[in-house]
């Protein structure tokens, strides 16, 4: 089914979303890699706040590339979603709502995925040029000495995504390998 949603994402969102769904996402998402992820759990155990809140984001695991002349933003593919894994489940208990990158998630993450009604989205690989045309503007939040693990903030408008995983903890990559087994 295709759907389109705007941010923040809340729960009454997600609970309509369903593994398989091609959704189209406009509003404003963040992007945070690895060492981003880092720096918000060492945040976190020093009892800091983090550099924006939590509460029904979405935070989109891209790596990008300089802006041509123009653009507020170059190549903008998406990362490797288990990088993450580790920070993920944290981040989800304190109110992210949504995750967009590539590749399976562990078992931990999908767990809580379904304990704060979250998703799990995927974005196409190699498509980095073809999404950056759906990023309308791009604004570092913070640690700019990072470089391209920087935090930034996308004002995005109809974002294509596919939900892998849903609240109810469905996976697409599961589900998918089923039915083409039986083709």
């Amino acid at each position: 089914m295709e759907k389109h949603i705007t941010t923040p994402i809340t729960a009454e969102v997600t609970r309509d979303l369903h593994a398989g769904d091609y959704v189209y996402i406009s509003g404003m998402i963040y992007v945070a890699r690895d060492a981003a992820h880092k720096r918000f759990m060492e945040a976190l155990n020093q009892g800091e706040e983090l550099p924006f809140s939590l509460e029904d984001s979405v935070i989109y695991y891209m790596g990008p590339s300089p802006a041509r002349e123009g653009r507020p933003i170059g190549s903008a593919g998406p990362t490797t979603a288990s990088r993450m894994d580790k920070y993920a489940p944290c981040l989800l208990d304190l109110g992210q709502k949504a995750m967009i990158g590539k590749g399976k998630r562990t078992q931990e993450v999908i767990d809580a995925i379904v304990r704060n009604q979250a998703v799990y989205f995927a974005a196409v690989g190699g498509a980095g040029a073809l999404l950056s045309k759906c990023i309308k503007k791009s604004e570092l939040v913070c640690y700019g000495d990072l470089g391209a693990e920087a935090v930034l903030k996308l004002e995005v408008e109809n974002f294509p995504v596919i939900v892998v995983i849903d609240s109810e903890g469905n996976n697409l990559y599961e589900t998918a390998v089923k039915e083409y087994a039986k083709a």
